[in-house]
């Protein structure tokens, strides 16, 4: 029950707040105010409908906003003439039309309360000039942070473009260039077919030749990896086999073979099949059978990882996909990743996941921006050296991801200041300050989770905690 109370135009005039106020002011705000007394609980709260503003007369006041679904205290005060509430409805935003924070009354307390069309009629009447330079900067304010939120946003497009650019290329020009030696690799075995053809082989013989050919296709889809020191040694045991049975160039066709899997063994099983007038004739052929293998498996491996890139990408940006839906945060981490893989470089990646926790409600392009935000930066503080860990886990009811770098830290003095707008501990130009405050607000008001660091030197840890279960979102 709140209790209304007469005003007392001297005590207004003692507040700091209406200090400057002329006689026939404050007799004004008195006309058009009152006083109520309020019982400890709450005046006001976050999200309602900002109808008034409220001066504090005498008592104990806390304010508080809510993150993550939890109540967070952020300040709590018995300083005559703090004001809360409508503060801001001369502005006439629709941000402006419900509190932004809430507030409650620890101990009984007594307040001036001013409606708020009546508190913007007053400034626009009292104080025009102050008013056109408080809109100028708010407004001002709102769209140089867009202006440069945009650019930030662009950077970081242009910068994950430009290493998926490099990142195609790679493959895109592997896939060429091995198509440009397998048509000249096809022309060899179409001559070499011929002479065969024409020569005096007879039709077991080559039959004989075509089931070796068949197997040893088949041996280079099972070629095992073997080490620079394992592989040269078989080249040179290749190699020397060669020339003991007289096979010109040998030295030329041995990494063919050894790269497919094939060694003198198995050479044996072909002198044994086809005798010494056809080895070198079948040898020529059988190498052409393998090149043309190999360069085949080096073009499907390019196509796939431009396949896979492209799919990444795809993940990344979320297109075709709606805004909001439940999604596996681990591909969003894996699709940033590879989005970031040129600037990872030398540096080790390790990924913690805990594959039993749920799909869950987000969006999914915008917490792709955070992932590339917070692992962007711990790539900057690494300089290309370290570990880049990524955890998953369940923490109550929520999915935690955790990344951490081994960088130097963020030193003390600045560590809670790192979620400010504008602020950055880079040099000039290098960064506009406001990767990690577009990260805590797509985190925190669009999700309604919570995002929070821990640092010391070699060990920062980002902690994004996102709700499992699905709450209305922001828009």
């Amino acid at each position: 029950m709140v209790e209304a109370l007469p005003c007392d135009i001297d005590e207004l005039r003692t507040l700091f707040l209406f200090e400057k106020l002329t006689d026939e002011q404050l007799a004004w705000l008195c006309e058009h105010g009152h006083v109520e007394h309020h019982e400890p609980g709450y005046v006001l709260r976050e999200g309602e409908p900002a109808t008034c503003l409220y001066v504090l007369l005498d008592g104990m006041i806390a304010l508080s906003r809510t993150v993550g679904g939890d109540e967070v205290e952020t300040s709590r005060t018995d300083q005559r003439g703090v004001y809360a509430g409508a503060w801001a409805a001369f502005l006439a935003t629709d941000e402006n039309r419900a509190y932004n924070a809430s507030m409650r009354a620890i101990t009984p307390v007594r307040v001036f309360t001013l409606s708020a069309g009546d508190f913007t009629l007053l400034m626009q009447q009292w104080f025009p000039m102050a008013l056109h330079l408080l809109e100028g900067i708010f407004y001002g304010t709102q769209r140089t942070q867009r202006a440069i939120g945009e650019r930030e946003r662009l950077l970081a497009l242009g910068s994950l473009s430009a290493g998926l650019t490099h990142e195609l290329n790679n493959p895109a020009a592997a896939a060429v260039r091995a198509t440009s030696d397998l048509r000249s690799r096809v022309a060899g075995m179409r001559h070499k077919l011929a002479k065969i053809a024409g020569g005096a082989w007879d039709r077991s013989q080559l039959e004989t030749l075509m089931g070796i050919q068949e197997r040893a296709a088949e041996q280079v889809a099972k070629a095992p990896e073997l080490s620079p020191l394992e592989a040269s040694d078989r080249e040179d045991e290749m190699s020397d086999w060669m020339d003991d049975h007289g096979i010109a160039n040998g030295y030329r066709i041995a990494p063919t073979f050894v790269q497919a899997g094939l060694d003198t063994a198995w050479l044996d099983q072909v002198h044994g099949l086809v005798g010494d007038d056809m080895l070198e004739g079948a040898v020529g052929w059988l190498n052409y059978t393998v090149e043309t293998e190999l360069l085949m498996n080096e073009v499907e491996d390019s196509a796939n990882r431009i396949s896979t890139l492209v799919a990444a990408a795809k993940q990344y940006s979320q297109m075709d996909r709606a805004p909001h839906q439940v999604l596996d945060v681990h591909e969003l981490l894996d699709s940033t990743l590879v989005m970031l893989s040129r600037k990872i470089g030398d540096v080790k990646i390790v990924k913690d996941y805990d594959r039993t926790l749920p799909d869950i409600p987000v969006y999914g392009a915008e917490l792709n921006q955070v992932w590339t935000n917070v692992i962007d930066n711990a790539l900057q503080a690494m300089a290309g050296e370290g570990t880049l860990t990524i955890r998953t886990s369940r923490v109550d009811d929520r999915l935690q991801v955790e990344i951490g770098d081994t960088g130097p830290g963020i030193p003390d003095d600045v560590v809670g200041r790192v979620f400010e707008p504008f602020f950055t501990t880079k040099p000039v130009g290098e960064g506009t300050g406001l990767g990690l405050d577009i990260s805590w607000r797509i985190v925190v008001n669009k999700h309604h989770g919570d995002l929070s660091v821990e640092s010391k030197p070699g060990d920062t840890r980002f902690r994004v905690r996102l709700p499992i279960t699905d709450m209305e979102v922001s828009a």
